[in-house]
């Protein structure tokens, strides 16, 4: 039985990682005291302890609890974005690659990605490693999300006040979630990111916009479609939506309250996009780090 500490599970995030681990009968989960949950050296008793520790905190926070960790066989799993640029950190999005699947086996440290950047890089990833889009490609995206993606403070605002209207944001285009984009897609420069915020509680839908001209070696978007349903062939939460099932207006919470990514590829002759629904609490946070400590145990 492994022993697992959520440091911080009092976020949006610990409590959904709490939540799924509760249920389990193979995880001893190691609870902190509430009067205590902010006291260094409890956290770092429990942190060393651990075989498993989830940091559900701020980037600052996230790093002063890895700092804590001196038992070198706890794994940590850290949900921040502190870490997802870190060479020395495993990138958590195992689907991309066997090679990210193999490094998150191996490594005590692993940065959970992001949900924008989740959607965005299942999208992207394939298509620069095989060379499809080329490294230099400047990419537009757009993210449209639920407001729980906003944390606590968020949620119990549109609880308090709920407000019908979409809101897109991070309009000085420098959203927190580009530098992992932008390394782990392999790309040279930055995409304009345009997030959105909709006025329903969870699920996202990211969408990347392609032209003819931006794919080498590939003719048409069914063609595309066909090379990232074969990409991801073997992902057991990530699929490609045959075109035959392409819905005219696409519900980006298809995917809630599970840790499956659906991938859409729409096209015509002169532009297309590819479309990737997940649930920005699951596959884009707390599922995301589960299928992590699945995969390092193993």
């Amino acid at each position: 039985m492994k022993k697992v500490f959520v440091d911080g599970q009092e976020g949006t995030t610990g409590l959904q990682i709490r939540e799924k681990l509760l249920t389990r009968k193979d995880i001893e989960l190691l609870e902190i005291e509430p009067e205590l949950r902010k006291d260094t050296k409890r956290r770092a008793e429990l942190l060393n302890v651990a075989d498993i520790a989830f940091l559900c905190l701020p980037d600052d926070a996230a790093k002063e609890s890895v700092a804590l960790v001196q038992n070198p066989n706890t794994i940590v799993i850290d949900t921040s974005t502190a870490h997802r640029t870190n060479v020395q950190w495993a990138y958590g999005l195992p689907e991309l690659s066997q090679s990210h699947r193999e490094a998150i086996q191996k490594s005590k440290r692993i940065a959970n990605p992001g949900c924008h950047a989740t959607g965005f890089l299942l999208a992207v990833y394939p298509l620069v490693a095989k060379g499809i889009i080329k490294i230099d490609e400047n990419l537009s995206c757009y993210s449209v999300t639920g407001y729980s993606g906003g944390g606590k403070k968020m949620i119990a605002e549109y609880k308090e006040n709920f407000d019908p209207s979409v809101k897109p944001y991070a309009l000085a285009l420098c959203h927190k979630h580009l530098p992992e984009m932008q390394k782990t897609a392999g790309l040279k420069n930055p995409p304009l990111f345009n997030p959105i915020l909709g006025p329903y509680y969870q699920g996202m839908a990211v969408t990347v916009s392609l032209f003819p001209n931006m794919l080498n070696g590939i003719n048409s978007f069914n063609e595309l479609r066909n090379f990232l349903t074969d990409y991801y062939k073997n992902g057991e939460y990530v699929s490609v939506v045959p075109v035959a099932e392409n819905p005219s207006i696409l519900d980006p919470t298809i995917c809630n309250n599970t840790n499956n990514a659906k991938i859409f590829v729409f096209g015509r002759e002169e532009h297309g996009q590819i479309t990737v629904v997940l649930d920005n609490l699951g596959k884009g946070a707390s599922g995301a780090a589960i299928q992590n400590m699945e995969i390092s145990i193993k």
